[in-house]
């Protein structure tokens, strides 16, 4: 089959598994982030469905699978528990103000795909997304502990007792507002402010202290707080449904990783609690059918109601381009493809703006389902949109049985995503990077788990640019030689080399670097190196970088991967310095790159070179001994 109505069905069976599997994943993801969001688990179904189907339908990443993820969520609980707070905590108050702000980020990442804003999210620092993604990976964690725990502060009778005489006074306060706006207050005589405060219920007063006993539960620091009192007022049901279910997740990839562990674990958890446990606390009601237009937010809308949100809604629509641009790059890895950054923002802008429309919580392009949806065959878009298309299915005809699902198994759910979200990779290589870079990583990380996401990564960029900058100008203080960096396709062989290139330039390159290789040349070294023709040998000269950062130092690591999965052998010359001793911490040296294949001048490397050409490929570790 070829392409129909724009669409390639050539590889539609590779699509339809890929999309089946992706959407298999994405269910207990999608109930676990609407439940931690604030909105419910039916918000983050409702996000998943439209998301996928229409960031995939209009994006510029063929095999990208969208929907709510870990940072995207993470942000949205924030925004959803301040909106509710200004509304007197209030969900039903808020519900238009918030989807309004989902409305308005996904509205701006279509602004700035037009305006062609995504080819620069490459130049975002390591270490600001290491941090960030750490925090996340700790927000999600504590902030699942509680109900893991089985511990829910609005159930807590001696915690809600507290708020009781505060909630009585927001009460009367807001009884007094209302008549203030009406003009039914009067000064002199208070007869029907007393005769409406008379009619204020215990159960008013309970609701109101439960509000605030929840509100007050909110946020990492007042999950750690309540932590001590959790322990004291575990309910040992949800804690052995929460364990199963993390359990089951690691155990059940040592047995296969065919089937998604995080699906085995909601069936089987679920199911046992169905059948064997008299009562639990499940997620609550998910109604069945499709999803409302919910067209009633606009009613009352005016713009003052929502110009307190705008930063809000442009720094979601940012962190929603960032965690989707991620998830192209790893995609184009996996595929040898290359996507295009603004029509993926257009196509994530879309999906965003239409699942808000319906209730639907934000997210972006999910890593674990795009790798999901790549392994099990899917190849163009068609994949994302069926996973979508699979999950409005489920809400169809299963939603009643969706609603039967223990909170606790969702939690247990969230906690592994919050262990599997941390980048262990940088965490793992902190005590040889640069301080500079170790430092922005920890203030990202400590102002993302305890001030506020969007506040990290400003600062974090902040930060980032200055070291740089210094750094550079450290750099240029000490070269004689300035020199620009020379470009791709004008190589200019360097005095040394002789005719090398030209008795030989069919077998071999000689790649020039001039200059530090950091942040921003990273994603242009990658490709460069992809574009190389078909040769044996690629000699790196290494002569004049004098300082490579941790994201140079993975472009380059990613290039000699990529180099010697096409049985291209890879030669330094020239490495010294910092630029030596991060190879040696990191082991590109000599895990990737042997010892003998590291030569101190070129000379050096040409004398071996024209004995490897002539076919003695073995003389070059014993003569290198010598010497």
């Amino acid at each position: 089959m070829k392409k129909k109505f724009g669409f390639d069905f050539s590889h539609f069976k590779g699509d339809l598994f890929g999309g089946i599997t992706a959407g298999i994943v994405a269910l207990p993801l999608a109930l676990a982030f609407g439940l931690q969001s604030g909105l419910g688990a039916t918000a983050g179904l409702y996000g998943a469905i439209f998301i996928s189907f229409f960031a995939a339908l209009f994006g510029g990443t063929s095999t990208q699978i969208s929907g709510p993820t870990a940072p995207m969520t993470a942000v949205s609980m924030v925004i959803i528990a301040g909106i509710v707070a200004t509304n007197d905590g209030d969900l039903e108050r808020a519900i238009p103000s918030i989807l309004i702000v989902f409305i308005l980020a996904g509205l701006i990442q279509v602004l700035l795909g037009i305006l062609k804003v995504g080819q620069y999210i490459r130049f975002i620092p390591y270490p600001v997304i290491s941090g960030f993604m750490t925090g996340i990976g700790v927000i999600i964690i504590i902030t699942q502990l509680l109900p893991a725990l089985g511990y829910y502060p609005k159930d807590d009778t001696s915690f809600v007792n507290k708020f009781k005489a505060q909630s009585e006074e927001i009460i009367l306060q807001r009884i007094l507002k209302e008549e203030a706006a009406g003009d039914i207050m009067v000064l002199d005589n208070f007869k029907e402010t007393v005769k409406r405060g008379g009619t204020i219920s215990v159960k008013d007063i309970n609701k109101e202290a439960e509000r605030l006993a929840g509100t007050e539960a909110s946020g990492v620091i007042n999950a750690i707080k309540l932590f001590p009192r959790a322990l004291k007022n575990i309910n040992y049901i949800d804690l052995i449904l929460a364990l199963l279910t993390i359990f089951i997740i690691y155990g059940f990839k040592r047995i296969t990783k065919k089937i998604p562990s995080t699906l085995v674990a909601l069936l089987v958890v679920s199911l046992g609690a169905f059948f064997f446990i008299p009562e639990y606390r499940t997620i609550g009601n998910i109604p069945s059918g499709f999803p409302n237009l919910r067209m009633d937010i606009f009613a009352s809308f005016s713009l003052s109601q929502v110009t307190p949100y705008l930063f809000t809604a442009v720094s979601l629509a940012v962190l929603g381009a960032i965690d989707s641009l991620l998830t192209s790059i790893v995609a184009d890895n996996m595929t040898k493809t290359k996507h295009s950054p603004n029509q993926e923002l257009v196509g994530q802008g879309i999906g965003n703006t239409i699942a808000a429309l319906f209730g639907g919580i934000p997210g972006a392009g999910a890593t674990i389902r795009t790798v999901v949806n790549i392994d099990s065959g899917g190849k163009t878009k068609l994949s994302g949109m069926i996973a979508g298309l699979l999950l409005l299915v489920v809400l169809m005809l299963l939603g009643p049985l969706a609603s039967k699902i223990p909170a606790a198994v969702l939690a247990g759910i969230l906690i592994t995503v919050g262990i599997g979200v941390m980048d262990y990779k940088g965490l793992k290589h902190i005590p040889h990077s640069p301080r500079s870079e170790v430092v922005v990583m920890l203030i990202v990380l400590g102002l993302t788990v305890f001030v506020g996401l969007i506040e990290a990564v400003a600062v974090g960029l902040i930060l980032a640019s200055l070291l740089f900058m210094k750094k550079i100008s450290d750099v240029v203080d000490h070269r004689t030689n300035t020199a620009p960096l020379k470009e791709f396709s004008h190589e200019i062989p360097w005095s040394d080399e002789g005719d090398i290139i030209d008795r030989h330039g069919d077998q071999i390159y000689i790649k020039h670097l001039d200059g530090p290789l950091f942040f921003g040349f990273a994603s242009r070294f990658q490709d460069m190196i992809k574009a190389l023709p078909n040769i044996r040998i690629v000699i790196i000269r290494m002569d004049k970088v004098p300082y490579v950062d941790q994201s140079g130092l993975y472009a380059m690591e990613d290039a000699i991967f990529g180099l010697q999965a096409q049985n291209i052998q890879v030669i330094f010359t020239g490495l010294h310095g910092q630029p030596l001793d991060m190879f040696a911490a990191y082991r590109i040296i000599p895990r990737l790159v042997e010892d003998q294949y590291c030569f101190q001048s070129f000379e050096e490397c040409l004398d071996w070179l024209e004995r490897f050409l002539k076919g003695d490929p073995y003389v070059d570790l014993q003569e290198k001994e010598e010497k």
